[in-house]
């Protein structure tokens, strides 16, 4: 990273930081381009240099505190992707709570941010850290399962807006109730995905 690149990102912080720190004390439609430069200790020209609004810095705040996404996790990453290469089949399940006590306490713990976004409903389909987690993990449980690539977008698209919407409905809360209740809430809607080749060949 260069100095103007180690400028800009340090700027950038600065924004998040302040956005964040902003978001304890007023909901997001109320904080003004003032304020956060104010927080962060920037002019409005520097603001204005690398967002043209606010919710653009809402977008980018989104993915900096996705950085501490994978921390959650207590499990190691690559033992997880190893069970999935080669566990049995029994054992993959596209939803578990190994999978979302994680996520769950991820959002409740920046739920400032995350309810700001639910409001922009665009912004808040499109939360990174989910998106991840189907990447790394999804997509190769739906390989093993024989699940044809051109029907993954659709199951995909289906549990993301099922999830997503429960995890709203949870976030309009003010996430009061407990992480295991929503967890068990999103088990209770999940349906198993079946090995479709296994299904083919006992027809």
């Amino acid at each position: 990273m260069n100095k103007a690149e180690s400028k800009y990102f340090n700027t950038a912080v600065k924004m998040d930081e302040a956005l964040l720190t902003l978001l304890e004390k007023k909901d997001f439609e109320y904080i003004t381009v003032k304020e956060i430069c104010e927080q962060a200790g920037v002019n409005r020209s520097t603001f204005y240099l690398h967002y043209e609004t606010t919710r653009d810095l809402l977008m980018e705040t989104l993915e900096y505190i996705d950085a501490q996404f994978l921390g959650y996790f207590q499990i190691d990453a690559s033992k997880a992707i190893d069970k999935i290469k080669s566990g049995s089949l029994d054992d993959l399940v596209l939803i578990t709570p190994e999978y979302l006590t994680p996520y769950l306490a991820f959002i409740r713990d920046h739920k400032k941010v995350f309810a700001s976004a639910l409001k922009k409903p665009d912004t808040f389909q499109s939360n990174i850290s989910f998106q991840k987690m189907f990447e790394h993990i999804f997509n190769p449980i739906m390989e093993r399962l024989h699940i044809p690539q051109s029907e993954r977008n659709y199951i995909l698209s289906f549990y993301i807006r099922g999830i997503m919407g429960i995890v709203g409905e949870w976030l309009k809360q003010d996430c009061s109730d407990p992480i295991n209740v929503i967890a068990g809430i999103i088990m209770k809607c999940i349906l198993p995905v079946t090995d479709t080749h296994a299904d083919k060949t006992h027809r």
